[in-house]
């Protein structure tokens, strides 16, 4: 029972890990990628679609996304969720696809985006924290019904603590990997 809680423990905070890494991919670095418009939603008959599942989106060069959707018809859907996602762009549309010119970032902007990398770290260890309370609140439970023993309660409170201090371990350099990238001109 002990070995199932840390297990799911562990599993948890790995989902942690992968939405920190998820929510990261949306923020602009120096080079621009095809994450920044993964979040917009496009209204395909009455549905909203991920635009990337309405059209090619790729970056033609380091400042600039190319969206060529795969009805004509939505190019004007396309444009105006470009522009209500306020991603920093006004979308470019010549009748064929849509290009999104992206101005080299200054410093303020730089700066800007590694606050919001911070609050998304936070959101993690936060995440993180939660899931070692409610192992840990499992734990004692199974003290207080008599299922385990003291002794085999605080090891394993130990080993998830020892589990969620590799994984702010893991938040922080993943952070750091990022903010580099970030602040790199």
């Amino acid at each position: 029972m002990v070995t199932e809680i840390l297990e799911q423990t562990t599993t948890s905070m790995s989902k942690s890990i992968d939405a920190l890494k998820r929510d990261f991919s949306s923020l602009r670095t120096g080079k621009v990628t095809t994450g920044i418009v993964d979040n917009i939603k496009v209204d395909y008959y009455g549905t909203l679609t991920a635009l990337t599942q309405v059209g090619n989106v790729i970056t033609t060069d380091a400042t600039t996304i190319s969206i060529t959707p795969w009805e004509k018809t939505l190019l004007p859907v396309i444009e105006k969720a470009i522009q209500e996602a306020n991603i920093g762009v006004n979308p470019n549309n010549d009748g064929d696809f849509i290009k999104l010119f992206f101005p080299p970032m200054t410093s303020d902007q730089r700066k800007e985006i590694v606050k919001q990398a911070k609050g998304m770290v936070e959101h993690a260890k936060v995440s993180i924290r939660n899931v070692r309370k409610e192992a840990n609140d499992k734990i004692k439970k199974l003290e207080k019904d008599k299922e385990v023993s003291e002794d085999e309660s605080k090891k394993a409170q130990d080993n998830i603590q020892k589990t969620t201090d590799e994984f702010v371990a893991k938040v922080d350099e993943t952070f750091k990997t990022k903010e580099a990238d970030i602040l790199k001109v």
